[in-house]
């Protein structure tokens, strides 16, 4: 497990999750239907999975698929959403929104990250869907989340390098850009070599289709990619 470098693992179960934690991962996401970008998981997940994994677990705030636009009532799930994962012991939501023009809702954002206070908030991939990336950093920055999970608007991150790495100098201090998506054990040298940043996030989707149908090959694959990533200088 390398001290220099974060590695953060997307799962949908408790089995994947424990998997995950052997291999080596540093800190969960956990949501449900990841094939959909992922939405909230359910109370009883968060809780069995807190009960068994000891690294953090961030938990997905996200009450469906599809745009990132929602509604009062929508907002006020997500706004449960978050006590139910403070009351199941998270370490940490990930959650996004939008307004009608696809810029960062900063106002809506930044009243979820009060409500999930103390617990940080990491900015989901809602951020790639945005025009003008560099503004919408500022916007997210504004919000008052911990850290940012983009593929640097992009469809996978080894296809937004330079702009990834722009975002990382961009950051700066304010925040932690977190580059996700398309990363594995035969890319992440060249990602970290570019882009620079602290930690990095996989879901190894492009590896193994269906990591809790091959809990074995899901965990060997986990450490492939944090033995590549120990290798980078």
């Amino acid at each position: 497990m390398s001290p220099q470098y974060i590695l953060e693992i997307s799962v949908e179960t408790v089995a994947a999750a424990l998997a995950a934690e052997r291999a080596g991962a540093n800190r969960i996401e956990l949501c449900s239907n990841a094939r959909e970008g992922g939405t909230t998981p359910a109370s009883a997940l968060m809780q069995a999975t807190r009960e068994l994994v000891h690294v953090p677990i961030f938990a997905m705030v996200r009450p469906r698929p599809g745009n990132f636009l929602y509604s009062e009532a929508e907002f006020s799930a997500m706004q449960r959403d978050i006590d139910s994962t403070q009351k199941s012991q998270m370490d940490g939501v990930v959650l996004g929104l939008l307004d009608a023009n696809r810029k960062i809702d900063v106002t809506r954002t930044s009243q979820l990250v009060a409500h999930a206070a103390p617990l940080p908030v990491t900015f989901h991939r809602a951020f790639d869907e945005c025009a003008n990336l560099s503004a919408a950093l500022e916007d997210v920055i504004k919000t008052g989340a911990t850290r940012l999970l983009t593929s640097g608007g992009k469809t996978t991150a080894p296809e937004a390098l330079e702009v990834l790495a722009d975002l990382v100098r961009l950051a700066a201090d304010h925040i932690v850009v977190m580059p996700g998506s398309g990363l594995h054990a035969g890319n992440i040298r060249e990602a970290v070599q570019q882009i620079r940043a602290s930690e990095y996030h996989a879901g190894l989707s492009s590896v193994i289709s269906r990591p809790s149908e091959n809990l074995s090959a899901y965990e060997e694959e986990i450490k492939k990619l944090l033995t590549a990533l120990d290798g980078v200088n």
